[in-house]
Parts: C-alpha cells; structure tokens; sequence
C-alpha cells in the first residue's frame, strides 16, 4: 500500500468517526440518518371548538403529518358564542355568504343576515361533514396550563365538566381559540342581586325567560342591546331602555344594496330579497345551481366588506361625508325627536364604536310602550332601578345587555417562562406578536389576541388566515429541530410602537367608551389591527423568522435537520419534479 493511499484510508476511518488513531478526537457535531423534512411526533391541543378551532382540525390535517390533536370545548356543544347567544333577534351583522368558511360554503342561507341558530346549525354540519367530532371533547374545560422547560411542552389541567373530575394532558403546542367576546360579565351596578325580579344577562338567556306582557329595562346599547330591543318591544307591556352613551347606527348593507346607494355591481343588483330580508326560494335555487353566478355574488359583496376601513380614517372628506350620511339617517329614523337625537346621536367620530346596523332598533324608540332613559343609574333596588335624578324606576325584568370581558387575560393560570400571563396582562398593557403569540411564552399561540382585526369584517376569513400562519409555524419547528419558540421582546415592542402611533388617525382612538380600549374612554387601542382586513392577510403571508426567538432540541448545529442528503420529497411514491409543473410558482 503507497503512503498516499494508506492516507486517504486514514482520512476516510476520521470522516467516519472511526479513525484508529488514539489521539484522535471525535467531533462533536454527527451527521443524522434521516432526510431533510423528517417530522418529529408532536401532541397539540386547542381551547376552544368555535369557528377557529375548527379551522385549526381542517388547516392541520391537510397540511401536517405526524401528530395528534385534541380540541377541548367547555360548552355541551360546538358552535362557541353562537351556541351561547340566544337571546331574541340575535343574529349576524355580516352577511351570511361571507360569513361561512371559504372552503366550506353554504348557498341555502335563509337571508342576508344569518339569525344565530341558523349559524350554529351550519358550524354543527360542517363538523359532522368533516369527521372533526373525533378531536372534539366537550364539556371539558382546561383549568391551568404550564411549561416544562425541560421537556419542552405545557402540562395542562382539563376538567370534565360531565363527570365533575379533574385530569392531566400535555401539548407541544397549546393553542388559545376560547375567543374574546364569550366571557360576559354582568354590571358593576350596587344593589344587581337585591332585585326581586327576573334578572338576565343577553349573552345567558334562559330558555324559559317569559318577557311578554311585562315591564322590562334593557340597560346598554351595543351590539347586543340594540338587536333585543326592537325583537322584544312589541310584546312587552312597557320597555325601559338605559342608555349610557350614544352609539352610531348605520343602515345595513342589505339597506344600502336594495336602495342602490354602493357601487357593488350588476351582481348584487340582480337579487331577489324579500322586504324582512330573507331569500325567496327561487333565489336560493339560483345560489345553488348557478357556480358562476354566486361565485361573483360572494366575491362581490366580500369586497364590500373589506371596504370599510377607510370609514375609520379621521379627517378624511370620506369620513366627513360618512358621518354627516349616517347623522341624517339617523335624524330621519327617529323623526327627528330633539329628545331622542341629543341622546342617541353621538358627537365622537363615527366608527369610535362598534358600527351597528341595528335593523328596526331607532324606530323602536319611537314606540308608545319605549322610554329612553339617559340618567345614569346609581343603584338597583329590590323593585326595580334608582337614577341619578332620584326617580325609582319599577321593572318586572332587567335585561343586561352590557357586554363581555375583554381584557384578553386568559381565563386559567398560562404559566411560562415569565409567570403567569393572567398576572403578566392584569399589570400590564396586553401586547401580542401579530395578535397570535406572547414573549415568554413558547409554543403557545392564540386566535384573536390583542390587536386583532376582530372588528373588521367577517370572523371566519380571518381565522383561517391565522390557521394557516400558525400551522406553517408548528410545521417549522416539527421539521427543523425546533423545540420552543416564541416572539423577541423586541419584536413585540416594536410592533406596538408601530400600532399604538398608527392608532390616532383612525376613529378608533376618539373621545368614547369602547371595547376597543378595553372599556376606556382615552386608553390606548388594545383590540383592533393597525390596518384593514387585507392589510392583516397580507403581514400573515410571510414569516419573519428574525423576529422569534428559538430552543432548538439539544442539538449542537442548527443545521442537524438538513440530515443525510437526501430529501423526503424524494422518497416513495411523491412526485420528485413537482417543480416542473410549477415552473413561476414564487
């Protein structure tokens, strides 16, 4: 054997970390047997069966392998808040053909607006149509979660609310979809539990609770206040409705289309609504069998919807010209009742609060059996309600449409590596990484955190585009190594650097109480995304690995899942020259 030959066979024994020389070191770094795209087996578990934790069961299954998934649903059934609200004349303020799952829809919508049994009916058949019930347990409620940073996943505490037992389950990634208006709350009013009488909160509406021929206070007029109160007025005996501040009420879109005031195109012209705004037959026949034609109409009226951002912008012509639009109409529902327009019209830019179609609602108020109350309440008594004007106000009911906690502290201990995130946000202002994750808290994401474009149209398309972000995530970190990740600090800061400045141009930050700011009249925008719909859809398209942070699974070199040189694109039966197909696919 030549020398130079005895020396590459030498060489080769080093490469293959068998040398026989002594002295040699083995290094440190090895080549794993596995090729590039390999998963690793990962538990998730998600809070919540609403819209996004169903999105979450479909995104997942078609876009991971290698994993399990259990969805947790406190509720008997699915259908989040749309199993939970009930109350009379509850139902969507979007339209229905966009309020539906894209890759799920539904042409037999009874109108243009869907009434909330009819939503959770349609939640429930998609389930079923799916297979999804198999990840589903309801009735079971997680009560606390938190991480080991040594196996690098979240104990969590589940409650079987059935059974009334407690039990343990773990999750590599622990993903928040409870949402955030679910948990109401009832008024901080003295004297709420001293009334005699039948006290109910919208968002609990006992099925039994008989209204009819009674005298009722329905106290708030938001979203849920102004939907009850033209549903119950005519079969109560008297109604009683306290209002503590005004609120914008704009004609709905259905109003806007059949009166021909938007720019939505021959489709929308061409349909058949009835005057209560439900669909004849015939156009229900037509949605199901003409594709084209409702393609175009879904499409048509999406792009209405993502419309109204600029409606929020102050100081703009076009939010002049909105409000001054929305003033009059309102001027005219009410009949121009001085009264009732210095209470119900608000001076603070239109889109500070929630806008609300509020069908029926003003000409409510103009009822013989409807008193608007402006006075502010100081305390309930047994037989009804006290004002600051001394006057007892006697009610047989008091209806408390008076919202939701949104402070978006979780409703469980979410113990990471800083603490607790109920004591984290309870101190703190709420911040979020693009709404989904928090600093300090790996592997755990969340649906509609702080932020959000909760108020920006349709909840459904929104979901799936947060889906799809967070499944690409858990897929980077099954493939490459990735044992925790969470957002940088940094990252965080700057991002609400950039919300909190951007904030002041829209109406959003004017001079009124919102859930917004989280109840406040000048605190800082904490729900709402600094831009419009397809501005959020656009920032989730990418993601911006340099803005996380990364533990990766005891591995020296942070390329040990590029593995041995092979790929599994290449293994099986794939197709290997995929990429021919696809030759400008970006």
């Amino acid at each position: 054997m030549s020398p130079s030959s005895s020396r590459l066979n030498q060489l080769a024994g080093h490469l293959n970390g068998n040398a026989a020389n002594p002295l040699a070191v083995k290094p440190a770094y090895q080549v794993v047997e596995q090729p590039l795209g390999t998963t690793r087996h990962i538990r998730i578990v998600t809070i919540g069966a609403g819209m996004s934790g169903m999105n979450m069961i479909r995104t997942l299954r078609l876009h991971l392998t290698d994993y399990e998934h259990m969805v947790y649903e406190k509720n008997p059934r699915i259908g989040g808040t749309w199993f939970e609200n009930t109350y009379p004349g509850c139902k969507c303020d979007v339209p229905s053909h966009n309020y539906q799952f894209s890759w799920r829809q539904n042409p037999e919508w009874s109108g243009f607006f869907s009434p909330a049994a009819e939503i959770e009916e349609y939640l429930g058949r998609v389930a079923d149509e799916e297979k999804m019930r198999e990840e589903i347990r309801t009735e079971h409620q997680v009560t606390r979660a938190e991480w080991d940073e040594a196996k690098g996943f979240w104990h969590i505490k589940v409650a079987n609310l059935r059974t009334k037992t407690e039990f343990d389950d773990y999750a590599h990634f622990l993903l928040d979809a409870a949402g955030i208006l679910n948990h109401w709350k009832w008024p901080e009013i003295p004297g709420l539990r001293s009334f005699q009488g039948e006290l109910v909160h919208s968002a609990n509406w006992p099925e039994k609770f008989d209204y009819a021929s009674k005298t009722v206070a329905v106290i708030g007029n938001g979203s849920s206040g102004v939907q009850i109160l033209p549903a119950i007025q005519p079969d109560v005996k008297k109604l009683v409705h306290f209002v503590r501040e005004p609120t914008w009420i704009v004609p709905s879109r259905l109003q806007l289309i059949t009166q021909g005031q938007g720019e939505e195109g021959s489709v929308l012209s061409e349909l058949k609504i009835e005057p209560d705004g439900s669909f004849p037959p015939s156009q229900i026949e037509r949605f199901k069998k003409d594709k084209v034609f409702y393609r175009k109409f879904v499409k048509s009226v999406e792009e209405v919807v993502n419309s109204n951002f600029p409606l929020t912008l102050k100081d703009t012509e076009f939010a002049a010209a909105a409000q001054q639009m929305a003033t009059a109409y309102m001027t005219n529902a009410l009949q121009g009742d001085k009264r009732l327009c210095d209470a119900m019209i608000p001076t603070f830019p239109l889109g500070c609060r929630r806008l609300t179609p509020g069908i029926g609602y003003l000409e409510a108020l103009k009822a013989p059996n409807v008193t608007v109350v402006t006075d502010p309440i100081t305390k309930i008594v047994p037989q009804g309600l006290e004002t600051t004007s001394g006057e007892l106000i006697e009610v047989d009911a008091i209806i408390c449409a008076t919202g939701f906690n949104v402070s978006f502290c979780p409703r469980f201990p979410v113990i990471g590596r800083q603490g607790n995130l109920q004591d984290k946000w309870t101190k703190e202002l709420p911040k979020s990484y693009m709404s989904v994750a928090v600093p300090g808290f790996p592997n755990y994401f969340t649906f509609l955190g702080p932020n959000a474009p909760i108020g920006h149209g349709s909840v459904f398309t929104i979901t799936e585009h947060i889906a799809k972000y967070l499944t690409r995530i858990i897929r980077k970190c099954q493939t490459e190594g990735v044992k925790a990740i969470e957002p940088s600090p940094d990252a965080v800061e700057d991002l609400y650097q950039h919300t909190q400045m951007f904030m002041p141009r829209t109406a959003w930050s004017g001079n009124c109480a919102s859930w917004f700011k989280n109840g406040t009249v000048n605190g800082p925008v904490t729900a709402l995304h600094p831009g419009s719909r397809i501005h959020f859809f656009h920032m989730l398209e990418e993601f911006r690995g340099e803005d996380w942070n990364y533990t990766r699974s005891g591995q020296i070199n942070r390329f040990t899942y590029l593995g041995n040189g092979f790929s599994v694109k290449e293994a099986g039966d794939v197709d290997s020259t995929w990429y021919l197909d696809e030759p400008d696919k970006l």
